[in-house]
């Protein structure tokens, strides 16, 4: 078995079919360039989904993994650990909360907020304090909660009767947000800038109005940050730059480095909900994701790393300007930091996937946002010269699709 051909068939023949993999197998990374199995060199504009804050193999992230496995890799929940210790600390010194909860995942998270956001009202409020709102477009995870939470039907239709009392409404819009929250509300769930959906950044009246609503019916507001957290936009969280606090925040992705963790931020008084033996995760907090997740947390929560983000930014806008005043294909360059959309116009729209395929092509790793966005999620200390060299490859693709 040892010397099985791995090949992109094989993917075919053993995997279950909910992924459609690109037919290259990448083998290494280091930075924001990544090998493939024929040796090939592509630059990485993706991150892994947003995941790879630090790049690919990290040195600081190498030396936590390499210190931790020769310690503790894991222990049950009935145990605490050093590393979990540590990182909820730093979490919670570096926000507004003040409890954390540790997981596998965003979705792991979100699952967890979720059941919070419900218990709490039930203990405070009673029984008829039950319904989330969330936002049309929205991404929350995959699991059954989450995915219905989520506001894309075509994630969550098909797999029989869902979750009740959950509601959907457009992002940006609080007229509509006003018209279905009530007392019976108990939480709304949003991203502080969505990322599946589509690259939508709020509007800080928006947000703020947001807050005043849950405050006024007694409902939490639940962040989720999965995305947009740890450096991703310029701050720690997203939820610094818009002037408003959220009751529960979730992160992951970047949080872990590539390595998969989740945490569920909250305060003292909510957290007190979830008594021992109402929720729990087996390898949630484990020392070994812990310890990367620190080395992780401790590189990116930097003045250095945080404005590296928005000088960033500025280099990815003035590239791709030019590039689109060479080929008039995007209508806009949508997002915050190192989450941006290039949305695409009336004459290309829907072709989002034929731009990610083209920059396949030119050995360029780039993401979709929907049919009509392509997404950059790149490591947040990618270098000037990588960003260079990958727009120079962007912008062959860009031109192989414009001139057909």
């Amino acid at each position: 078995m040892t010397n099985m051909a791995v090949t992109r068939e094989l993917f075919d023949q053993v995997m279950v079919p909910n992924y459609a993999p690109a037919e290259m197998i990448p083998v290494r990374g280091l930075g924001a360039r990544v090998w493939d199995q024929q040796h090939r060199e592509y630059v990485d504009f993706a991150g892994g989904i947003a995941v790879s804050c630090l790049g690919h193999c990290h040195p600081v992230l190498v030396g936590a993994l390499k210190e931790q496995s020769e310690k503790l890799w894991h222990v049950s929940n009935v145990l605490t650990n050093e590393p979990a210790l540590r990182l909820a600390s730093k979490m919670v010194e570096a926000t507004f909360a003040e409890k954390a909860y540790f997981c596998n995942s965003g979705a792991e998270a979100n699952e967890a907020a979720f059941k919070l956001a419900r218990r709490y009202a039930l203990e405070h409020f009673g029984a008829e304090k039950t319904q989330i709102i969330a936002f049309n477009q929205g991404f929350h995870g995959r699991t059954f909660f989450t995915v219905t939470v989520g506001g894309q039907a075509a994630y969550s239709d098909g797999f029989g009767p869902k979750p009740a009392d959950i509601d959907h409404v457009d992002y940006n819009d609080i007229a509509a947000l006003k018209a279905i929250m009530s007392d019976k509300t108990c939480a709304v769930v949003m991203e502080p800038l969505q990322g599946e959906g589509g690259i939508i950044s709020p509007e800080l009246d928006y947000v703020k109005a947001v807050r005043e609503l849950c405050d006024q019916h007694n409902a939490l507001l639940i962040f989720d940050e999965v995305q947009t957290g740890v450096g991703r936009t310029g701050a720690l969280y997203a939820y610094m730059n818009l002037g408003v606090t959220p009751d529960i925040l979730t992160s992951a992705k970047s949080l872990g480095g590539g390595f998969p963790i989740g945490a569920m931020l909250t305060t003292s008084v909510i957290a007190a909900s979830l008594k021992p033996g109402t929720h729990g995760s087996t390898y949630g907090g484990n020392p070994l994701a812990c310890a990367v997740a620190e080395a992780a947390f401790d590189a990116v929560n930097t003045d250095a790393v945080l404005n590296g983000v928005k000088e960033r930014e500025g280099w990815y806008r003035e590239g791709l300007a030019a590039i689109n005043a060479k080929y008039h294909c995007f209508a806009e360059v949508r997002g915050k930091g190192l989450l941006l959309g290039c949305v695409l116009n009336e004459e290309f729209k829907g072709r989002a996937k034929e731009f990610l395929n083209a920059a396949m092509a030119e050995q360029l790793m780039v993401l979709i946002a929907g049919a009509n966005v392509v997404r950059f999620a790149p490591s947040l200390v990618i270098s000037k010269e990588d960003i260079t060299e990958g727009l120079a490859r962007f912008e062959r693709a860009v031109a192989k699709i414009v001139n057909g």
